[in-house]
């Protein structure tokens, strides 16, 4: 038998990597005061907030998930020399009061896009703002959510264990109020950072200018038939099938606005599809089928049934189109069957973007929306140059910034170096 020699035994602390020691935890630096909720207390707030100094750091709460509506449920403020509030929107008809006292101060945010619309509902709508998640994305960090830029610029740990709750849910918990003030604790010193790092890139201009084009946003546009949307709808093949998809699904979003239930928790995506593909002939049927084993999905038996009986009865002229009609291109994976030309020319385009957002240092999707650029490809105007391609991109949505360094580079990539 042989013996293997010995071996130096490791010594675990000396050949570790280093454990770097945990950031503190962010803490509040004042008391929670209790959410408003009654007109004297909102006018105490409004008159504080309207006396403090600076920008105004501000977030909402939303029930996804939870409610129908995507309404604000709290919102958080805070400003130099106000401190902290929390109001709850749902016992005023509006915040007017609190836009008053706002002024024409800077708002700060995290995601605007997420908040800005439930704001708007209530009535604030912001002078100037700006936006530390954006302002993340055209620095080109790796990680852009609040609690990784508060750790990469401040070296605190942000926890966000809340960020899913009901926040529907009164009265709201104490380790929650906690969690939503802290969303507002650190988002000035925030911005401060952020934008020294945005002037040393020479991309402040350009942030300030995606900030003023979020001034208006009140959400996106409506989607076409968002039906469509359901979850494994992909499994469905035929016509008379998607009818009752398409039935299905405008029963259940009724149902969840007059109950303002977020409509997976009234029938599955999954159940649709199911009861799609193989629709029950009776009520009895439906009843005993297995996507009616929860009682919340028997409560509204008559009319899931009514629906399907409503697809089946359709004329085979009303019934909808196995694909999606849009009035744009179609999905770039099947330009190269469609027009190989066009799926050339968006390949040209797309490489000389990625070129200009790694010399910048850019996502490319902050660099110049996809969409505009899809549709410039498909279908190029008859007549093309630089400052026509600008053109077109600038009614899209396209930022001055965006078109100085895109609009010659996108021109030269649609000619095709052949002709």
């Amino acid at each position: 038998m042989t013996t293997e020699p010995d071996l130096p035994e490791a010594n675990p602390t000396k050949d570790a990597e280093p454990v770097a020691p945990p950031m503190p935890r962010l803490g509040l630096r004042e008391h929670i005061r209790p959410v408003v909720d009654t007109e004297d207390e909102l006018a105490k707030a409004c008159a504080e907030i309207a006396l403090g100094e600076g920008p105004i750091a501000l977030d909402a709460e939303r029930a996804s998930g939870y409610r129908y509506s995507q309404r604000a449920y709290l919102v958080q403020i805070r400003r130099e020399g106000a401190g902290t509030w929390m109001v709850d929107p749902t016992a005023f008809d509006d915040l007017h009061e609190l836009g008053d006292a706002f002024g024409d101060a800077e708002w700060i945010l995290h995601a605007a896009t997420q908040d800005l619309p439930c704001l708007a509902e209530v009535g604030l709508r912001p002078h100037s703002l700006f936006d530390t998640e954006l302002a993340g994305r055209l620095l080109n960090l790796p990680k852009v959510g609040l609690a990784s830029l508060v750790e990469h610029y401040l070296s605190m740990s942000l926890a966000k264990e809340y960020s899913a709750a009901d926040w529907s849910t009164r009265p709201l918990p104490d380790p929650w109020l906690e969690y939503a003030a802290l969303d507002v604790e650190v988002l000035v010193e925030l911005r401060d950072a952020v934008t020294a790092d945005l002037d040393s890139a020479g991309k402040l201009d350009w942030a300030r200018q995606d900030f003023d084009a979020l001034l208006d946003f009140t959400g996106p546009p409506e989607r076409r038939d968002p039906w469509r949307r359901t979850s494994g709808i992909h499994k469905i093949r035929s016509r008379r099938a998607l009818a009752i998809v398409r039935e299905l699904w405008t029963t259940r979003n009724e149902l969840a606005a007059n109950l303002d239930v977020t409509p997976g928790r009234i029938l599955p995506d999954a159940s649709i599809v199911a009861l799609a593909l193989g629709p029950p002939a009776t009520v009895g049927a439906l009843k005993s089928d297995r996507t009616m084993q929860r009682r919340g999905h028997r409560r509204y038996l008559d009319e899931w049934f009514a629906a399907i009986e409503r697809g089946q009865a359709l004329d085979e002229t009303e019934l909808p189109t196995s694909g999606q009609k849009t009035d744009g291109p179609p999905p770039a994976r099947a330009w190269g069957d469609k027009d190989p030309v066009a799926a050339a020319r968006l390949a040209r385009v797309r490489e000389s973007i990625s070129e200009i957002a790694t010399q910048k240092n850019l996502p490319a999707e902050n660099l110049i929306a996809p969409t505009p650029v899809r549709a410039l490809a498909w279908q190029p105007p008859t007549e093309l140059s630089d400052s026509i391609v600008a053109q077109f991109l600038a009614e899209a949505g396209a930022r001055p910034w965006q078109l100085d360094l895109v609009a010659g580079p996108i021109f030269a990539a649609l000619i095709d170096p052949k002709s």
